[in-house]
């Protein structure tokens, strides 16, 4: 099945028809985890930074916060630079990526005018390497939820003037729940849109047993995930918005693992379903999972629970953390079959992002 990346209204150019046909493949392969940096953001935010503010930064003992410091010099250039980034996708076998802006610069913690600048500026910044290279790059937004009104408006901005195919959020707004009242404009927006929601962590927000061995991230972000997915359902956004299209970092943390704890509490606790009637995983199977669990049994547990067609190729470019074989993962992975490996790697994320078949060459 080939793809093309560009907006359904707009017109492919030359480049882009040949792309995928160029590479002779059946298959496309997408990764739906991937990040880049804004330079221009930087000087922005700073005035507004306490280390307090970012629990990655502020949950770490300075042996981590060193070894952070060189892994940002090292992937530099992976982070900034296309056609770096474009030798790195042939390496890997990845066709297209959809790119958000690293957690790094989530910068929740500014104030909402300088959140909508920064979002703003990372936004063109993604759609200026989409339209130089439409057969390679789609974009998911950034937006400024410290004001939901600024975020459903840039969002609704970044689709139908930028052609983005989704957007990317953190797990929490500056310690505030994702299921917040106040953010309903923003979910309203993204379910009217049917574009995907990519939920990406960046450390959990009370941390304090977490500062040695890098736990911030290696325990933090799939716990924060896990607690964000949680309260997404037992506060019934995902009753109340039941088109939402997401996709969650990590497998899912731990909740994409563990899910039926939640059950049995719903069913015994009048206080586990004051707003939702269905089961937990009811909802949860609405969901979608990239493959960023690096063990085949691991993968083979969410492919049981959630199916394979909700599990889609997820890598972490270019953070240490990241998984840069997703081809070989999912090829290797015996207990799938040759279509369930296909959906994997490619074919429902083309699906999620509304890529169009494109003809062969």
């Amino acid at each position: 099945m080939l793809f093309s990346c560009l907006p359904a209204d707009a017109g492919a150019p030359a480049a882009a028809k040949r792309s995928v046909a160029r590479r002779g493949r059946k298959r496309v392969v997408v990764d739906l985890h991937c990040h880049c940096k804004t330079p221009a953001v930087e000087p922005l935010a700073a005035p507004h930074y306490a280390i307090e503010k970012e629990p990655m930064d502020r949950f770490s003992n300075e042996h981590t916060r060193e070894v952070n410091r060189l892994q940002a010099a090292r992937i530099a250039p992976q982070l900034t630079s296309v056609a770096q980034r474009i030798r790195d996708m042939d390496r890997m076998g990845v066709d297209v990526q959809a790119v958000s802006t690293s957690p790094l610069q989530f910068h929740y913690w500014t104030p909402p005018d300088v959140g909508r600048e920064i979002c703003r500026l990372v936004n063109e910044h993604i759609a200026g390497m989409v339209a130089a290279h439409p057969d390679r790059f789609v974009g998911l937004a950034h937006v400024p939820l410290q004001d939901a009104q600024m975020a459903a408006a840039e969002l609704d901005r970044c689709v139908k003037s930028l052609g983005f195919r989704g957007v990317e959020i953190g797990t929490n707004v500056a310690g505030e729940e994702l299921s917040a009242a106040r953010l309903e404009p923003f979910w309203n927006k993204a379910e009217a849109l049917g574009i995907v929601v990519f939920i990406h962590p960046h450390g959990f927000t009370d941390g304090r047993r977490l500062a040695d061995h890098y736990f911030s991230n290696v325990i933090g972000n799939p716990l924060d995930t896990t607690v964000a997915l949680s309260h997404l359902i037992f506060d019934g956004v995902l009753d109340r918005h039941r088109r939402l299209k997401i996709v969650s970092a990590h497998g899912g943390g731990y909740l994409g693992s563990y899910p039926f704890r939640m059950d049995h509490a719903h069913g015994a606790r009048p206080d586990c379903r004051e707003r939702i009637a269905r089961k937990p995983t009811a909802y949860m199977k609405k969901l979608y999972f990239d493959t960023l669990v690096w063990d085949h049994r691991a993968l083979r547990h969410l492919v049981e629970l959630w199916g394979a067609d909700h599990i889609v190729a997820g890598t972490d470019y270019p953070f240490d953390m990241g998984h840069y074989d997703p081809v070989g993962f999912v090829n290797g992975a015996k207990f799938l079959t040759r279509a369930q490996k296909e959906a994997i790697l490619g074919g429902t994320a083309a699906k999620l992002l509304g890529l169009k078949r494109a003809p062969r060459g």
